[in-house]
């Protein structure tokens, strides 16, 4: 299931990395124990949509939006009552409307664009690689971690799925993404998803890639 939410405008300056920001306000929606924190994430959320660059930054001049998608429709449930008791955001956003989408039936699609860019990496002897669009490694890891968060979501294995960038998709493109002091290289491309309906409506809940929990790979 999935939150639209919908904000005041605001006056003052959002930074440009404000994504730590953004994933702040949601685990202080989720509750300081919630158990997804540092645990592998059934939920996914996007960036700021409706945003306009302001100097060093972004403002929100007619209101932002934005959705959180979560699996388990207890815990969706549990954080629109945190957002209704504290709407407050950062930089003088306020949640003022939220809408429940249900899953939709995405047995007829394949394709999905992105809503927040999808972050690939695996440790290695040295410290992290990272995976980009044109790595032909790309389409079996981001399948390996989906398959992995459905086994935690107790969901049965579904041979069907194959995962792959649009590699026709004309404005693709690595973008570096800071999240506090680290750096992250991760990918602007729409990506297509072969399965079950019950497979890519996982999938359309949880995300896709790494770090979903901070703000990583939602998909729409």
């Amino acid at each position: 299931m999935r939150l639209h939410l919908h904000t005041s405008n605001n006056d003052l300056t959002i930074p440009f990395n404000y994504q730590q920001k953004l994933t702040g306000v949601l685990h202080k929606w989720l509750g300081e124990n919630n158990i997804e924190h540092g645990e592998t994430s059934l939920y996914s959320f996007s960036w700021l949509r409706n945003t306009q660059r302001r100097g060093n930054g972004l403002i929100c001049a007619k209101g932002a939006s934005l959705f959180l998608s979560f699996y388990d429709s207890t815990r969706l449930k549990d954080v629109l009552s945190s957002i209704r008791a504290e709407p407050d955001m950062f930089c003088g956003l306020i949640v003022e409307d939220v809408t429940i989408e249900e899953d939709p039936d995405l047995t007829f699609q394949e394709r999905f664009n992105i809503a927040s860019p999808i972050l690939i990496k695996r440790p290695n002897d040295r410290g992290t690689t990272e995976y980009l669009y044109d790595n032909p490694n790309c389409g079996r890891l981001l399948e390996e971690t989906l398959r992995t968060k459905m086994k935690i979501a107790g969901l049965l294995e579904d041979d069907t799925l194959h995962i792959e960038f649009d590699l026709s998709y004309a404005k693709k493109k690595e973008k570096l993404v800071w999240y506090g002091d680290i750096s992250n290289k991760a990918n602007m491309c729409p990506v297509i998803i072969r399965g079950s309906n019950l497979t890519k409506q996982f999938a359309w809940n949880v995300g896709l890639g790494n770090c979903t929990g901070i703000g990583f790979g939602s998909i729409y």
